[in-house]
């Protein structure tokens, strides 16, 4: 599907007023990256448009807004934790203070719509500007709703989704299909895999695994990677491996001495890391999935297990079914991991199968059906 932005649809005469878009959500790049990629789209149909985001305090969009050229503020939320409920006590609290926080942001910025994207700062932000008769449109990127989002929908302008089946969540008359925003760089990416073996001091010649356990690191495949570390270079694997800030240092001891290795916390050029890879180790966070499935690459996903209603599980389900990913779950992560891995990496015909197959469900301009469409109805509503 082609990425390009039909601007002559959206003069700047029919705009009418100037539009001022909140996006709200963040947490972890799966919310952060298709957030700041609406906005580039928004940017670029109707430049004039201002848009300010809005996040947790102290979380990763707090750098990596600002870096993609666009204001943030932060506010004091924290998500609910699956994992350890006794960390959940002080939750009420910020939720509460939170919205003193969002009251004073909207009445400063005065937008005239409010984008959420998922992540701890989407939902006082959005359920404030219903509150006040703000337009607000929702970016539902799993194939199984969260209660926050599904709480926010029913006065939603908007719902946009990964795909179809989302009527039991939302009503179908707000539905639009649009898939999952995936970055610019990404998609229109060029990179051979020569250069991209330039960029992270890799040899030519052998296959390159990608372990990419999410933006914040995934515990459970960084440990399954550390104990069959030997395995790569035993099978003449090099090995691209993103550890998160909690890993990166025993990772890095690792790799000492370790020329087919490259480690880092966050690897912020991900068009080159994928461009390198012939095999990618995953979390199954919808995003992920969404860039996974535009680069085209034989994949092994390792669910979060903790993810609301376990939705890294299904979302890896529905890709496994139609033969186009393998799965490990977690729990198995630190015997069958990278054994499973050095099975793939031998077996030509079966990574071919997973590559045909995973490129089916790639979308391209997610970003622009998104912009295009929120654009047209404030357009609308303006008249």
């Amino acid at each position: 599907m082609s990425s390009e932005i039909n601007i002559k649809d959206f003069q700047v005469s029919d705009l009418g007023t100037v539009n001022r878009i909140v996006i709200a959500g963040g947490g972890t790049g799966g919310h952060i990256f298709p957030a700041i990629a609406i906005a580039n789209a928004i940017k670029k149909i109707a430049p004039q448009t201002q848009i300010l985001f809005v996040g947790a305090s102290g979380k990763m969009e707090m750098e990596k807004v600002p870096q993609a050229g666009y204001e943030i503020k932060g506010i004091d939320i924290a998500g609910f934790n699956r994992s350890s409920l006794i960390k959940n006590i002080g939750l009420p609290f910020k939720l509460v203070k939170s919205f003193f926080q969002v009251a004073g942001i909207i009445k400063n910025f005065k937008p005239t719509a409010v984008i959420g994207v998922g992540g701890y700062s989407s939902f006082p932000v959005l359920r404030y500007a219903q509150s006040k008769g703000i337009p607000t449109f929702i970016h539902e990127s799993n194939s199984f709703a969260g209660k926050s989002n599904i709480l926010l929908g029913k006065k939603a302008t908007r719902v946009f989704t990964s795909g179809n089946g989302m009527e039991k969540f939302f009503s179908a008359n707000k539905l639009t299909v649009s898939g999952n925003p995936v970055r610019q760089s990404i998609v229109a990416s060029k990179l051979s895999k020569d250069e991209a073996l330039i960029f992270f001091g890799l040899s030519a010649g052998k296959k390159v695994v990608l372990s990419i356990g999410g933006s914040l690191g995934a515990k459970s495949i960084n440990e399954a990677i550390d104990k069959d570390f030997d395995l790569f270079g035993q099978n003449n694997l090099q090995l691209i491996w993103q550890t998160g800030k909690p890993y990166k240092e025993k990772a890095i001891g690792r790799a000492v001495g370790k020329d087919y290795v490259f480690v880092s916390d966050f690897i912020t050029q991900m068009e080159y890391a994928y461009a390198a890879a012939d095999i990618v180790i995953s979390r199954s966070g919808a995003m992920a999935i969404a860039e996974l499935c535009v680069v085209k690459k034989p994949v092994l996903f390792v669910p979060y297990p903790f993810a609301a209603e376990d939705h890294q599980t299904a979302n890896a389900k529905t890709l496994v079914n139609k033969q186009a990913a393998k799965m490990i779950l977690d729990n198995e992560a630190l015997e069958m991991l990278v054994p499973s891995v050095i099975e793939l990496s031998k077996d030509i015909l079966l990574q071919n199968r997973l590559k045909e197959n995973i490129a089916k469900f790639a979308v391209t301009d997610a970003d622009v059906k998104i912009a295009e469409e929120i654009l047209e109805i404030l357009s609308n509503s303006s008249n």
